[in-house]
This record gives C-alpha cells, sequence and structure tokens, in this order.
C-alpha cells in the first residue's frame, strides 16, 4: 500500500473514532473548514453545523463499522469508498444505518483533511 493511502486510511481511522468519542478537537484536525458533511437522510451540514450537533448530542455514535472498498489518491486528493454501518442516536431517537459511503480528503501540509462525506443507500 503506498504512503499516501495508508495515511488516509489512519486519518480515516481516527475520524470515525473522533464520532464515537464525540472528540471535536480531534474532528478539528481532521476536517477541512470548508466541509460538506451528509447524512444517510438527505441532510447536509458545514462543519460548524456538523460540530454543533455532535457538540450538543444531536449525533451520538454507538457502535461504527467502515469496511474501505477502494482508495484513490489523485494528487493531493483522495478518496475513500467503502461503507458506514452504524448504530447512534439522532436527536435522541436510537437508529442502525447501512449506506456506502465515499469520503473526500485533501492534502493539507503534511495532513490529510476530511472535505466532503456522502452516504447513499445500498441498492434495493
Amino acid at each position: 500500500m503506498a504512503d499516501d493511502e495508508k495515511a488516509v486510511l489512519e486519518a480515516e481511522d481516527r475520524r470515525y473514532r473522533a464520532m464515537l468519542d464525540a472528540d471535536l478537537a480531534t474532528l478539528d484536525q481532521l476536517c477541512a473548514d470548508e466541509l460538506s458533511y451528509a447524512h444517510s437522510s438527505g441532510a447536509r451540514d458545514t462543519k460548524a453545523q456538523y460540530f454543533e450537533k455532535v457538540r450538543t448530542g444531536y449525533y451520538v455514535y454507538r457502535r461504527i463499522d467502515h469496511p474501505v472498498e477502494r482508495v484513490e489518491v489523485v494528487g493531493d486528493t483522495a478518496m475513500v469508498v467503502g461503507r458506514m454501518i452504524a448504530d447512534l442516536d439522532v436527536d435522541g431517537v436510537p437508529k442502525t444505518i447501512d449506506n456506502l459511503a465515499v469520503a473526500v480528503w485533501v492534502r493539507a501540509g503534511q495532513d490529510w483533511r476530511l472535505l466532503a462525506y456522502a452516504p447513499t443507500r445500498l441498492p434495493d
């Protein structure tokens, strides 16, 4: 595995751990200020909107699995294609989700930062 692919996967693992821990400081390091974060409901948040929802407990992640199908690095951009399988509370309501997912990362100096995340329902 190439160094860039490994670094992106490590960042992806750190992001999911930070989501489970509601660790906004780590998420802030990992997410670009221009973040576009889509949800399985079809809603889309900016970085500030998403962080506020995590901070206030609107989103509480209980379990997240994120198997990766492939990582593509093109220049200073990387795309992670896989799934997000999670148990979480959304505004106090327990949910289980199982989605296809695409995460777009961009290089920022020596680090990778999440620019966009978009889940898609599994095909019928």
